[in-house]
């Protein structure tokens, strides 16, 4: 029985090495759209980042941005929820993790926030410290003190160190950060890790999304390939790592496909599509 809705990372699982959506994708998503299915993408990325994607995909689709923090319809180019990070747990978010820090390296900071459309002026909508190493190139950002971009409520705060991996960041900080303080996770190799507000996954984000479509657990087929999608792996129906997912969330998937350069989300839609 084919699913009443399906869920996909983008980086590393939607997308290929080479930023692409495959015709082969394209083809198996237009035949489950026809089908009247539904597709969300549930991803770490701002919406403002979503653009070159939305742009290759034939549905304009509601997605799970921020690792869950935020729900956006990007056919109307709206907000729905913004589940935010206080500023007074941002500030002993970093001090926290300063402190784990401080026989290892420097901690710089950087916040991305909702506003109010994905068009929002950039400068707004990724603000970042004076010690912030940026882990991917970036000229759309704005720059101030560290308590004046803390004084707003973040969808997500960055914490960056370049001279080491993001797993050995994560092991070093994350311990020591309560899990009814914020949630800490990773989606991408190069020494960053990302807090969001507690409870805040994606697993949430799809949650009340799925209540909205009528769908439950078992009615969901997700795929991932990041630390950060383990969560929503585990609750749906029909969780899907991808063969060049990280060990660890290969171990919690009900089964592994192909590679994302080898059309590993649309074999196994196929099977429905």
């Amino acid at each position: 029985m084919p699913p009443l809705l399906v869920a996909s990372d983008i980086d590393g699982t939607l997308l290929d090495s080479r930023d692409r959506v495959s015709p082969r994708l394209k083809s198996a998503l237009s035949r489950m759209i026809r089908r009247g299915v539904p597709l969300t993408l549930a991803t770490g990325r701002p919406a403002r980042w979503l653009q070159p994607v939305l742009e290759q995909l034939p549905v304009q689709p509601v997605c799970v941005c921020g690792n869950g923090a935020v729900l956006y319809d990007s056919g109307r180019d709206v907000i729905l929820a913004d589940h935010g990070l206080p500023s007074d747990v941002q500030a002993e978010v970093v001090a926290i993790a300063r402190s784990a820090m401080a026989d290892v390296g420097p901690v710089g900071v950087a916040v991305e926030r909702a506003g109010r459309s994905a068009l929002d002026p950039a400068e707004e909508l990724f603000v970042v410290g004076p010690t912030y190493a940026h882990a991917w190139e970036s000229t759309e950002h704005g720059i101030c003190e560290e308590l004046e971009m803390m004084s707003e409520p973040a969808t997500k705060m960055l914490l960056s160190n370049p001279g080491m991996p993001s797993s050995e960041l994560h092991f070093i900080i994350a311990p020591h950060i309560p899990e009814d303080l914020a949630h800490v996770t990773y989606s991408m190799p190069e020494g960053l890790i990302e807090v969001s507000a507690p409870g805040v996954t994606k697993r949430a984000g799809l949650e009340e999304l799925a209540s909205l479509v009528g769908a439950g657990p078992a009615d969901v087929v997700c795929f991932g390939d990041m630390p950060n999608d383990i969560e929503m792996l585990r609750w749906a129906g029909i969780g899907v790592a991808m063969g060049n997912a990280v060990d660890e969330v290969k171990a919690v998937a009900d089964e592994v496909t192909a590679t994302n350069d080898d059309d590993g989300v649309a074999r196994v839609l196929e099977r429905w599509f």
